[in-house]
């Protein structure tokens, strides 16, 4: 298999973090806004706004996607996990994963020679994909940077050892019994042209929120004409004195006739609607939530009264779909990780065969409420009388998200 060097990796490294940069500054409501200043008053100009619904498509898919445990682990994985605080790597690999399209799971051995597990995100690690079984051949990853952002300690994985250089010196060279390199990707929907994956803020997300943040600039443009319409005098004596920051604020105006007993007409034009604006919005959030599977109650938009489980999960049903998807990816990146780090832990070169057996479990997506429970407890147990014994606490725990208590105490 070909060896692309350090040096290569380094430079796709540099050439991926522009974009992923780019996603997280909407994630963290941190862009730019691309403003049109054509019809836009040179006192509001400066205005600048921050929308989060980037973030909303983000969050709400990532924490639906709640990781429970390995079936079949025979070599303990959920151990290997339990002593890296699961809980938080779970959720911060498949968060950083949906962010940057991909992240990365660092392994490395601790002091008491136990297996040590980092998420290290898309902006500092990369590396050349084996499609076939999702491991690296080789990694790239940053380890260590300054305040100032500047690369400190970078890390080269390969198959049975890693290279440590600080300020671009060979330090160590870490030695192993891992068939492939200790950084393993969590991908968030490849495909055969991305195997590196997708990112959950497309294209059509960050152009929509561009479009919505412009439509609130020009709405606080409009809030002004709003709160205070435009006034007009007409047929005023070019020898009358008319004060017109006077005339914006005064409740009382005097304005007397001309010597040929004229008098000006005053008037003011119609209030503007602030409904067009509104409007807009409604239709951009419409678009955004057609995007990533959301609905308008998510981004904000009340339509309807509060939904039953079955309402809220018929309305999701594409989120769910890409929750499934999500899951498939993850558990296979989380699977390779678990694998490589019994590797080290053992000191044995295991065949990634002997783990095919070992399946990651997920929590419900959607967790059923009150009334759903009853209704799911009626088919277990129409299922268990028509193949007694079907439906088990693991499958039931796969629907539902309980566990028995019984034999607990």
């Amino acid at each position: 298999m070909k060896i692309y060097g350090m040096e290569y990796l380094r430079g796709k490294l540099a050439a991926k973090t522009p974009r992923v940069s780019l996603r997280y500054q909407y994630y963290e409501m941190k862009q730019k806004m691309r403003k049109v200043y054509a019809l836009i008053p040179p006192e509001f100009q400066p205005l600048t706004y921050s929308l989060g619904w980037c973030a909303k498509a983000v969050d709400s898919l990532a924490d639906r996607i709640v990781f429970d445990r390995f079936a079949n682990d025979y070599f303990y994985l959920d151990e290997i996990f339990a002593m890296n605080n699961a809980d938080v790597l779970f959720d911060s690999a498949a968060l950083s994963a949906m962010i940057s399209a991909c992240a990365f799971l660092y392994i490395s051995a601790g002091d008491d020679g136990f297996p040590v597990i980092e998420v290290i995100d898309g902006l500092n690690a990369t590396g050349i994909i084996d499609a076939a079984t999702g491991l690296l051949s080789e990694g790239y990853a940053v380890i260590e940077r300054d305040e100032h952002g500047e690369i400190i300690t970078e890390a080269y994985f390969l198959p049975h050892r890693t290279e440590f250089y600080e300020n671009g010196s060979l330090t160590e060279t870490f030695r192993h019994d891992a068939p492939a390199p200790l950084l393993v990707p969590v991908i968030f929907r490849p495909d055969a042209k991305r195997p590196f994956g997708h990112s959950r803020i497309s294209r059509a997300c960050m152009d929509i929120q561009q479009t919505a943040m412009r439509t609130l600039l020009r709405s606080e443009v409009g809030a002004e004409f709003y709160s205070v319409p435009q006034k007009y005098v007409v047929g005023l004596s070019q020898k009358a004195q008319f004060d017109n920051r006077k005339a914006a604020i005064s409740s009382f105006l005097r304005l007397s006739k001309d010597e040929n007993n004229d008098k000006p007409t005053v008037g003011q034009f119609n209030q503007q609607s602030m409904a067009p604006h509104m409007d807009h919005m409604k239709m951009l959030a419409s678009m955004f939530a057609g995007e990533t599977g959301l609905t308008l109650d998510d981004l904000g938009f009340t339509t309807d009264n509060p939904a039953s489980y079955d309402a809220i999960r018929a309305s999701h049903e594409s989120l769910r779909l890409t929750a499934r998807k999500a899951q498939r990816t993850f558990g296979t990146g989380f699977l390779n990780a678990g694998y490589l780090a019994a590797c080290l832990r053992d000191g044995r070169t295991y065949t990634r065969a002997v783990f095919r057996g070992t399946k990651a479990k997920w929590m419900p997506i959607f967790e059923p409420d009150a009334s759903a429970l009853g209704v799911i407890g009626d088919a277990i147990l129409k299922i268990n009388q028509a193949s007694e014994g079907f439906m088990g606490a693991d499958n039931i725990r796969a629907v539902t998200g309980l566990s028995s208590d019984a034999g607990t105490e």
